[in-house]
C-alpha cells in the first residue's frame, strides 16, 4: 500500500513537472470547454489610404490651423435675481494675418467679454469690429502671431450632391471635422428671425459649438459659415444643418471695410420663387421668376409702384399670397430664382438704381427702383 501511494505521488509530481516545462499552451483551448483555439491575423504593413481618405486628411491638416474656438461671457439672472456670469461657445476662422476672425453674430451677441483660442491652444481677448444681426455675421480681431488664414472660395454655382466638410468645436470638442454633401440650396429663417437667402443645407453633422465655423468644399476652401441646425426635439443634429453662403459674408465684410458697419441693399419685398410647373398651375405669363408676395411699407419696391399679392392660396400646407407682380429681370439680367436675385443684391449698395422688369397680370412692365438699406426688412 505504501509503495502504491509513493508511486502515485511520483506520477503526479512528474506529470506536473512535464506539463509546466514541456507542454505548448499556445493552441490550448480556453476554459469553458469546447472553445476553438484563438488565431490572430496581423497586417504585415500599414494599410494604404483610399483617395477619399487622403483628401479628407489633407483638407483637415490644411484648414484646422485656421479654425478657432470662441468663448463669450454674458451676465444673466440667477434664481434670486442676482447677476451671474454665463458662458457660450462657438467657432470662427481666421481671415488674415492681422487677426480678423469671422463668426456668427449669435455666437457673440450681448457678450461682455470674448475670448478666442487658436489652434495652438493660446488664448486671446477679442475685439468686435463689426456686427450684422440681420445676416447673423460678426467680425472680430485678435492680436496674435503666426496666424494661418483660411482660403475663401465662392458660393455661386454650388451643386446639390457636392462634397463638403465642417470643422469646428461641437460641444467644446475643438478641432472636430465632419463630412457630408450639399443637400439643398434654399432660403431659411436664420437664428435672429431674418431670412438667409441661398442658405447651404448639408447633412454634415453640425452641433452646438459649430456655429461660426467654416463649411468647406473638397479643396478645403470656405464656401459657407455654419450657422444653425434643424433640431429633432433636442439640441442636437438631426441630419439637417445650414450655412450662410460665403458670397453673402464677403459682401458684408466689404461693408464693414467701407462704412464700418453693414449696409446691405434691399428691395423691400418678400418673394416666392416660381418654376415652370408652378407657373403653369397659377397661369402665370412666364415660366420662371420671383413672385412678390408682399412689399415692405415705405420700402424700395413700394416707392417704385411694385405690388404684392392680394389673394391667399395654399401651396401644399404652406399659405402663400398670390396676385402680386412677377419679377423676371433686373437690369436686363434674367431672374429665374431667389439665388439670382440675391446675387444681384450682393453686387449693389443702398442708393443704387435698378430697372426691374415684371409682369402685372399678362402685361409686361418696367420700373426704376432705388434700393433701400436692409435693417429688419424681409428682402
Amino acid at each position: 500500500m505504501t509503495f502504491r501511494r509513493l508511486l502515485l505521488v511520483i506520477l503526479i509530481v512528474g506529470g506536473f513537472w512535464y506539463l509546466t516545462h514541456h507542454a505548448d499552451f499556445r493552441n490550448a483551448s480556453f476554459a469553458g470547454g469546447g472553445a476553438s483555439s484563438l488565431t490572430i491575423t496581423e497586417a504585415h504593413a500599414d494599410p494604404a489610404y483610399t483617395s477619399t481618405e487622403l483628401n479628407n486628411i489633407a483638407v483637415y491638416k490644411r484648414v484646422v490651423p485656421s479654425v478657432v474656438n470662441i468663448t463669450s461671457t454674458t451676465t444673466t439672472l440667477d434664481f434670486f435675481y442676482g447677476l451671474v456670469p454665463a458662458e457660450g461657445q462657438g467657432s470662427g476662422f481666421v481671415l488674415d494675418k492681422q487677426g480678423h476672425i469671422l463668426t456668427n453674430y449669435h455666437v457673440i451677441a450681448d457678450a461682455r467679454n470674448i475670448e478666442v483660442q487658436t489652434h495652438d491652444k493660446h488664448r486671446y481677448t477679442a475685439q468686435v469690429i463689426g456686427r450684422d444681426r440681420l445676416h447673423d455675421l460678426a467680425l472680430l480681431q485678435i492680436n496674435a502671431p503666426n496666424l494661418v488664414p483660411a482660403v475663401l472660395a465662392t458660393s455661386k454655382d454650388l451643386q446639390v450632391g457636392q462634397q463638403v466638410y465642417a470643422i469646428g468645436n461641437p460641444f467644446g470638442l475643438s478641432g472636430t471635422m465632419t463630412s457630408g454633401i450639399i443637400s439643398a440650396i434654399r432660403s431659411v429663417k436664420g437664428p435672429e428671425g431674418a431670412p438667409i437667402e441661398n442658405a447651404i443645407q448639408t447633412d454634415a453633422a453640425i452641433n452646438p459649438g459649430n456655429s461660426g465655423g467654416p463649411l468647406l468644399n473638397s479643396h478645403g476652401e470656405v464656401i459657407g459659415i455654419n450657422s444653425m441646425i434643424a433640431q429633432n426635439g433636442a439640441e442636437q443634429n438631426a441630419g439637417i444643418g445650414f450655412a450662410i453662403p460665403i458670397d453673402t459674408a464677403k459682401a458684408v465684410l466689404g461693408d464693414f471695410q467701407k462704412y464700418g458697419h453693414s449696409r446691405r441693399p434691399s428691395l423691400g419685398i418678400s418673394i416666392l420663387p416660381i418654376g415652370s410647373d408652378l407657373a403653369q398651375q397659377m397661369g402665370l405669363p412666364a415660366s420662371n421668376g420671383v413672385l412678390i408676395e408682399s412689399t415692405t411699407p415705405g420700402g424700395a419696391a413700394e416707392r417704385a409702384g411694385l405690388r404684392g399679392g392680394n389673394q391667399i392660396a395654399y401651396l401644399g400646407n404652406m399659405k402663400i399670397s398670390v396676385g402680386g407682380d412677377l419679377i423676371v429681370a433686373i437690369d436686363d439680367q434674367p431672374i429665374t430664382n431667389a439665388q439670382e436675385l440675391a446675387d444681384i443684391m450682393n453686387e449693389h449698395h443702398p442708393g443704387d438704381s435698378l430697372t426691374v422688369t415684371f409682369y402685372r397680370g399678362r402685361k409686361k412692365m418696367t420700373a426704376r427702383v432705388t434700393l433701400g438699406e436692409a435693417h429688419d426688412q424681409v428682402a
